[in-house]
């Protein structure tokens, strides 16, 4: 049982990717960035050790009273575009992270991505 068992799990966590080694930059500006969910978000961080450029982090407590644990962010001028963080929230979390095209998240958060991070 404990064989079937083990099994199972290494198939359900086939597609989530090994913990990567740092970028350390961006190198280009990406199609589209991952973007939290917010209502979605349960402040589990299993995202974190993925992100292979450190661009997520978990938003203050004091923006969040009504909630126990803050969801986290997205630094967006950081990101790359990679997708992992979307594949490791879907398989081990909530689907709160999603891909959305960077034209449309400049122009509704009013924010300019580059081609590289200056931070």
């Amino acid at each position: 049982m404990a064989i079937y068992n083990n099994r199972k799990l290494k198939d359900l966590l086939a597609d989530i990717p090994e913990i990567p080694e740092k970028h350390t930059r961006k190198k280009k500006r990406p199609k589209e960035l991952a973007f939290v969910d917010e209502p979605n978000c349960t402040g589990c961080e299993v995202c974190i050790p993925f992100c292979p450029v450190d661009c997520i982090e978990v938003e203050p407590a004091e923006n969040w009273p009504d909630r126990p644990i803050p969801p986290v962010r997205i630094r967006y001028d950081e990101c790359i575009g990679c997708v992992i963080c979307v594949r490791v929230c879907t398989k081990l979390a909530w689907d709160a992270i999603v891909m959305r095209p960077t034209e449309e998240l400049e122009e509704e958060l009013g924010i300019v991505i580059g081609d590289k991070f200056t931070g």
